[in-house]
């Protein structure tokens, strides 16, 4: 509804990737695909974390059911069955890191999954102390003092979104 208690700021843009054991015969494949994806056990966050209905979407839009053979709510844990060969993973591209995950190979998915936006949420009317927007400024440089009362100020959520469309979010 337009009349919502919260007003959510977009904080930063992210994708997911497919990782796989080194020399996996997915990494091979150019490009990547949800068919070619499906062949296999799935590891991947569990339903209602990290974006996962976009998954979910992107298989049932293609007409596919996937084979999800574990569910976790930490990248680490995905990345270690990933790793034990137990599954391909599907995580956060952030949360992979090519020196510690030396036994992995990251394959890109934005093409399969698109880009996600992570959000903040305040309080419509609630007064934000200046500690919580340095914060929130840390957190999202782009989201500075005056944007966040420009976006709560607006009376709609159409104006609202309008206003923040041009803002320049991070990609992560």
């Amino acid at each position: 509804a337009d009349n919502t208690a919260l007003v959510a700021l977009p904080c930063y843009q992210w994708n997911r990737c497919i990782i796989v054991k080194q020399n996996h015969p997915l990494a091979q494949q150019k490009p990547l695909t949800l068919e070619q994806i499906a062949r296999y056990g799935i590891i991947t966050y569990d339903s209602g974390f990290t974006g996962r209905h976009k998954v979910d979407e992107a298989f049932a839009r293609a007409g596919l059911t996937p084979n999800i053979v574990l569910t976790a709510v930490d990248s680490d844990v995905i990345k270690t069955y990933a790793g034990l060969g137990l599954g391909v993973g599907i995580i956060a591209s952030m949360a992979f890191n090519a020196e510690q995950d030396r036994n992995l190979q990251a394959l890109d998915a934005e093409h399969l999954f698109g880009r996600s936006i992570s959000q903040i949420a305040v309080k419509k009317d609630a007064y934000l102390p200046s500690t919580i927007y340095r914060f929130i400024e840390l957190l999202a440089p782009h989201l500075t003092e005056q944007v966040i009362k420009q976006a709560a100020a607006c009376q709609d959520l159409k104006t609202r979104k309008q206003m923040l469309s041009n803002l320049p979010i991070p990609m992560y």
